[in-house]
């Protein structure tokens, strides 16, 4: 049986990481795009159990990486993963609310 990411030692997480972007740029030169993108989902999964969850405030608005035309304003957070909307560039908010992985989030805005 597998392990859970959360049963991973921050050693485990670097090296799964390192493999997993390995398989991602394997991917990627094949062409394969399904593939490529479970790889760097997973890849963000791992990188958020390597951070605290707490560094992240419900309320405050944070740069989205992988994203740069959207912010993303924090509701609560569950684990390893920020729910909250997206706002775009003109100020809207996106009406459904959305989990990420912490490890999306950038810099906190003023």
């Amino acid at each position: 049986m597998e392990k859970r990411y959360s049963e991973f030692t921050v050693e485990e997480l670097r090296q799964e990481v390192a493999a997993l972007k390995e398989k991602a740029q394997k991917a990627e030169q094949l062409g394969n795009v399904s593939e490529f993108a479970i790889h760097e989902r997973k890849i963000q999964m791992a990188l958020a159990y390597m951070m605290n969850p707490e560094e992240f405030v419900a309320g405050e608005t944070y740069e989205l990486q992988q994203d740069p035309g959207h912010t993303f304003k924090i509701s609560y957070i569950n684990g390893r993963f920020a729910w909250g909307n997206r706002i775009n560039l003109l100020g809207d908010t996106v009406e459904k609310q959305e989990a990420i992985p912490i490890s999306l989030l950038g810099k906190k805005l003023d």
